[in-house]
C-alpha cells in the first residue's frame, strides 16, 4: 500500500468514526501533550495567516484535526513498513 493509498483510506474511515471512536483511538496513539501542541498550533496559525478576518467555530475545531491526521497517516506508514 502506498502513502497516498494510506492516506486516502485512513480520511475515508475518520469521517465516518464516531467521537468516542476518535478519541478511543487518539488515546491509544497520541499522547495528551502533543494533542494540546496541535490545537495551539492550529489557532496561533488560523490567527496568523487570517489576520483578523473571521474564523468560523467549525473551521477553528477543525484545523487541529488536519495535524492529528498528518501525524497519525505518518505513523500508519511507519507501522506498515
Amino acid at each position: 500500500m502506498t502513502g497516498l493509498e494510506l492516506a486516502i483510506e485512513f480520511t475515508d474511515l475518520w469521517k465516518d468514526l464516531e467521537t468516542s471512536d476518535i478519541n478511543r483511538m487518539l488515546a491509544k496513539n497520541v499522547n495528551y501533550e502533543l494533542l494540546e501542541f496541535f490545537a495551539s498550533y492550529a489557532e496561533e496559525f488560523a490567527e496568523e495567516t487570517l489576520a483578523g478576518a473571521p474564523l468560523s467555530d467549525e473551521l477553528r475545531s477543525r484545523l487541529p484535526n488536519l495535524l492529528i491526521i498528518g501525524y497519525i497517516i505518518r505513523i500508519l506508514e511507519e507501522r506498515v513498513r
